[in-house]
């Protein structure tokens, strides 16, 4: 597994498509270029959402995995 200095760590458990999209896009938007980002989600439906949304926005989504129930998401704000 890569290792990444993750600035900072977005709780999203428990909220549904598409508060996990919302909440990532703002808080991407306070951070610096470079920063990472990690989204923590219990929506299954996040998976392709965070992919849609990173090939719209253009940020780099580092990693996409589950673990156990939980969907982990790492984002490196690229502009």
């Amino acid at each position: 597994m890569a290792e990444y200095d993750i600035k900072e760590t977005l709780d999203c458990k428990g909220m549904l498509c598409p508060m996990p999209i919302v909440k990532t896009s703002k808080k991407i938007k306070e951070m610096e270029i470079g920063d990472v980002l990690e989204m923590i989600s219990t929506d299954p439906g996040a998976i392709p959402d965070m992919q849609a949304w990173s090939n719209q926005t253009g940020h780099e989504l580092l990693e996409a995995k589950e673990e156990e129930s939980l969907y982990r998401f790492v984002v490196r704000k690229t502009h």
